[in-house]
């Protein structure tokens, strides 16, 4: 295998038939060693956490499968802590989609004269770009058509499927009495095919999720999740 990209949480080695494998590590994002699925550097690095994510991006990945939605899931090995997955071409240089159902985190920080801390929001979509070095802004359809990153109606259509896959999240989540707050995820084009996929992963390392209104860190979450 070839090592191609090394990133904050993942590093990406090529295969062959438009394929690709992702290997988890253990930093999570945050700042000032706090996790913060929102922050665009790594804040910490926890023991175990690279095989947590996995394990519930493998879930969540086959879930979403269950239910039609294509994503760039192959399939994972949890000993390698490793994943396979179709390539993709991403919009532009990347762009982040985060759905929201409450007001927490950035989205309090920037509106926060307009609405108390924690509250619903009925699954808000917003867009950012992967630019660490403009702390990663927010970016509306029109200015996303404007430079040719995507259009109105691909927008629409990545609007519609991120309300899906959340909804389907935060229903699973619901059954363990868990709340989400808040997620973090990406979307490409199938490589070979060209078709919209869900990329990198489902974990407590891109969500906010809360039991009985108590924040639970990303390796709880998944203990408490799956029952590890």
């Amino acid at each position: 295998m070839k090592l191609i990209y090394t990133g904050k949480t993942k590093d990406v080695y090529s295969l062959e038939n438009h394929q690709v494998l992702l290997k988890f590590k253990d930093d999570v994002t945050g700042e000032n060693g706090v996790f913060d699925p929102g922050a665009n550097t790594i804040g910490l690095t926890i023991d175990g956490a690279g095989k947590s994510g996995l394990k519930m991006t493998k879930f969540f990945f086959e879930r979403l499968a269950e239910k039609g939605i294509a994503t760039h899931y192959v399939s994972a090995d949890l000993d390698e802590v490793s994943m396979v997955v179709k390539e993709a071409t991403t919009f532009g240089k990347g762009l982040e989609v985060i759905c929201r159902y409450r007001a927490v985190g950035s989205f309090y920080r920037r509106y926060g004269a307009y609405c108390q801390e924690g509250d619903a929001l009925d699954a808000l979509v917003e867009i950012t770009i992967k630019d660490d070095e403009r702390g990663d802004p927010t970016i509306s359809d029109d200015t996303l058509e404007m430079l040719g990153i995507l259009s109105k109606e691909a927008y629409q259509e990545l609007k519609v499927l991120t309300k899906e896959i959340c909804h389907i999240i935060k229903a699973e989540l619901a059954k363990k009495e868990l709340e989400l707050y808040d997620i973090k995820l990406e979307f490409g084009r199938d490589k070979a095919t060209g078709a919209l996929l869900l990329i990198d992963e489902i974990s407590g390392g891109n969500m906010r999720v809360y039991k009985n209104g108590t924040y639970i860190a990303p390796l709880d979450l998944e203990k408490d999740f799956l029952g590890a």
